[in-house]
């Protein structure tokens, strides 16, 4: 097999998972249940999605005499988060299929190259500059104004990797602290609230969304996310469109989550795109038992070339994360009427670390449709 084109999976065969966190071990388990084996690849020798499958790789993502043996016993390969080095990228996509692709991972990877990509569908974004030095910052903040985050292009998530610059902060000070050369700055975004959506393109075009999703979220990580959003049906509409857009223009294989902010106008709300997330969500774990299927079934339903599902809620849905220490009074959830418990094996806690989560389904309301 070596092209994207034939992958048409069958039981049995098995899927290479780039990543051993928690959402590796989620796509292994959703893949164990449609009959489809999983091989896990990390260089971390405490990967939570070891225990979940037979067959694990702990190398690191540089060793090229690991990487294809990896590749030599998997049908296809796909990945658990978007900073997988691009060497290693191209060298499992020269032995075996990398879904979604790896110019996928080219435009998710850079935050300019992002926001460049989704400017150009005519899709609306915070306004931003490129910035490569203190000067560069300087002019930027004069173009956009005050406040704007500061953000490294590459490897940020959960907060990390930026820096909110107000009235009467020193840019160079706030230049200095990211530590980087290269820095992409937005303009600050008065939003009511943040929302997300969970879509799956199959490599027929299919696509299919998830319900828009709720977000908050406490010192920059997600803690808890809500199913549906508190927003209009037309509103949703357009946020599924616009996943929907950035879907099929990257000709992406998989589920992916795109971010965005609900902004109050004078005509009425408006969307802006944050970020995309070539992967499965956190904001969509909600799906694994507030929904027909999950996000990780309909991930491995796409690479593996099967029908996509359609998904139906179940209720109103609520997930939060059992972030650091709060992993720590699991057991209060346990007691807890629709509670269900994921715990994620990560061993002793840390701050910002997410160590499992929670989802609550509630019936719907009688005589009201749960969409």
């Amino acid at each position: 097999m070596t092209s994207k084109k034939q992958v048409a999976l069958k039981p049995g065969d098995t899927i290479g998972i780039l990543g051993g966190g928690q959402l590796g071990r989620m796509l292994a388990l959703a893949a164990a249940r449609l009959g489809l084996k999983a091989q896990v690849f990390s260089p971390d020798p405490d990967s939570p999605a070891f225990d979940v499958v037979q067959h694990a790789t702990c190398a690191e993502y540089a060793d090229v005499e690991a990487l294809e043996l990896f590749a030599a016993d998997v049908d296809v390969i796909t990945y658990e988060f978007e900073n997988i080095p691009s060497a290693t990228a191209m060298i499992l996509a020269a032995r075996r299929p990398v879904l979604p692709d790896t110019v996928v991972l080219e435009t998710t990877q850079d935050r300019l190259a992002e926001k460049n990509y989704i400017t150009k569908l005519g899709i609306g974004t915070a306004r931003y500059a490129d910035v490569w030095s203190a000067d560069a910052l300087a002019v930027a903040i004069k173009t956009l104004g005050l406040p704007a985050v500061l953000k490294t292009r590459r490897f940020g998530y959960d907060g990390k990797g930026q820096v909110i610059i107000r009235e009467g902060d020193d840019p160079q000070d706030a230049w200095d602290r990211l530590g980087t050369k290269s820095a992409i700055l937005e303009a600050f975004v008065p939003f009511e609230r943040e929302v997300s959506v969970i879509a799956a393109r199959g490599a027929d075009g299919d696509v299919v969304c998830f319900d828009v999703t709720e977000n908050e979220h406490r010192d920059h990580i997600l803690k808890t996310s809500h199913a549906p959003a508190a927003i209009s049906d037309a509103l949703a509409a357009q946020a599924r469109d616009i996943a929907q857009k950035i879907a099929t223009a990257l000709n992406y294989v998989g589920v992916l989550a795109v971010e965005l902010f609900v902004v109050p106008g004078a005509g009425g709300p408006t969307l802006l795109v944050n970020e995309i997330a070539p992967r499965v969500h956190n904001s969509g774990h909600w799906t694994l038992d507030g929904a027909s299927v999950s996000q990780f079934e309909q991930h491995i339903r796409a690479i593996a070339g099967w029908p996509l599902a359609r998904p139906l809620r179940f209720g109103p849905v609520t997930m939060t994360n059992l972030i650091g220490d709060d992993i720590l009074d699991y057991g209060k959830w346990l007691t807890v009427p629709g509670a269900t418990v994921h715990l994620y094996d990560k061993g002793t806690p840390r701050p910002g670390r997410k160590m499992g989560h929670v989802t609550v389904v509630e019936p719907p309301a009688e005589g009201r449709n749960n969409r």
